[in-house]
């Protein structure tokens, strides 16, 4: 959504670069006289496929494929017996145990990893009855992590598959024979297709974040809560949606953003259930960052969860280039205004839902919400110190209608970027 903005600012980056020659700012390379000669030059190191590993229940399954280097991948539904094949475009593969069944049975009954062509690696899931694909994208490297291809899939009709299956042969024969990567019965599918949502459940590991009186955890609430927005919006068919994490892990604060950025994430939202010495406090709101907090209270929580990366000993970065700082802050106020449009319209969606703050769109220097090419809010769901709110939070219909008028936010926030000015 964010792709015009991003081509404004390389721009902008080599103009300041012609401007000032003496600055060397990190976002600004010079191309070779000759690009495209060069890059007719130079054949393409296609990358290594590292692992594969497939979970499945009932209900769904999972498989990841763990590649040296982010890449092209294609999906196909095939029958007699029913499986689906996924290509990677990949030279060779390193996979320990290339062929194996799931832990736990359920939906994928074997899996086998194969080289199917110079150019491509291909994983076949042999199905114990029909499926279908409910979302696939790549994840870039991040830190120790590989890129990743997350496939998820949901069980489907009889109809449904035969109609999947039928669909992919008529690709397939569209398909020049050239086109070495395609899957058998299949074609090439492009790597962004639909907007990527990553969902930040705050806290997580050894920090709880707030804790009810009950015991009840922050981490836990906001987990499960980002659970259910996860598969809300996966749901609707339009957007491909992450989770910063999907267990009790702890992440720093700065570990969160960069995994929105290095991903080229649409929107961030994170997720956090917080408490206040005052029990009377209570209600949802929604934050867009700022570094003069609405009100002391606002200070407060932001200086309180920023707390928890000082004590994991997170050290600021040191201060970029003259020429960064210029683009950070057009990059930044751009941010702002997207971020503040994402802010009202999920309040708007959660007004009738939920008992919210008072002047529920609010501002406050939040260090998740730092991201300067990628619009953030962070969604403060209740307060744990409130007896009402701590009664909402444990029940699973104000969660799921809560998330329920959160996805409908973010859906109006799409709709309105789509709408022609």
């Amino acid at each position: 959504m964010c792709t015009p903005f991003r081509e404004v600012m390389l721009a902008l980056a080599l103009v300041l670069a012609t401007l000032m020659p003496g600055l060397s700012p990190a976002l600004a390379q010079e191309a070779p006289a000759d690009s495209a000669a060069a890059a007719a030059a130079v054949p393409i190191a296609l990358p290594n496929v590292m692992d594969v590993r497939v979970t499945a229940t009932p209900e769904r399954a999972r498989l990841v494929i763990d590649l040296a280097a982010k890449t092209e991948f294609a999906l196909v539904s095939l029958d007699n017996p029913n499986r689906l094949a996924i290509d990677v475009r990949a030279a060779t593969f390193s996979v320990p145990e290339p062929v194996g069944t799931p832990a736990g049975g359920g939906m994928i009954e074997q899996y086998a990893v194969e080289q199917a062509g110079p150019d491509r690696v291909r994983t076949t899931l042999t199905l114990t009855g029909p499926a279908q694909v409910q979302q696939a994208y790549v994840l870039d490297p991040f830190e120790d992590q590989p890129a990743r291809l997350v496939v998820d899939i949901i069980p489907a009709t009889a109809a449904e598959f035969a109609t999947n299956v039928a669909r992919d042969l008529v690709a397939s024969n569209s398909v020049p024979t050239a086109a070495a990567s395609t899957p058998a019965g299949g074609s090439e599918l492009p790597l962004a297709t639909r907007p990527l949502v990553v969902i930040d459940p705050g806290h997580g590991g050894i920090d709880s974040g707030a804790e009810a009186v009950g015991g009840a955890k922050e981490k836990d609430i906001v987990l499960a809560f980002s659970l259910k927005l996860q598969q809300l919006l996966i749901a609707s068919g339009r957007f491909d949606v992450a989770l910063t994490r999907e267990d009790d892990s702890f992440l720093k604060l700065e570990e969160r953003v960069a995994l929105a950025r290095a991903n080229k994430a649409d929107i961030f939202i994170s997720i956090h259930a917080d408490s206040f010495q005052q029990p009377d406090i209570r209600g949802a709101s929604v934050y867009i960052r700022d570094e003069n907090a609405t009100d002391v209270l606002d200070k407060l929580l932001a200086e309180s969860e920023n707390k928890s990366d000082i004590i994991a000993g997170f050290a600021a970065p040191q201060m970029a280039p003259e020429v960064v700082d210029i683009l950070l802050d057009l990059m930044r106020r751009e941010m702002r205004q997207l971020s503040y449009t994402l802010a009202e319209d999920v309040v708007r969606q959660l007004e009738p839902s939920v008992t919210m703050r008072r002047f529920p769109v609010r501002q406050a220097d939040f260090f998740v919400l730092q991201a300067p090419d990628v619009p953030s809010i962070l969604v403060e769901l209740g307060f744990l110190s409130n007896a009402d709110d701590i009664a909402n939070l444990m029940q699973g219909d104000w969660q799921d209608r809560t998330a329920e008028a959160l996805a409908r936010g973010i859906s109006a926030y799409f709709d309105n970027l789509a709408k022609p000015e």
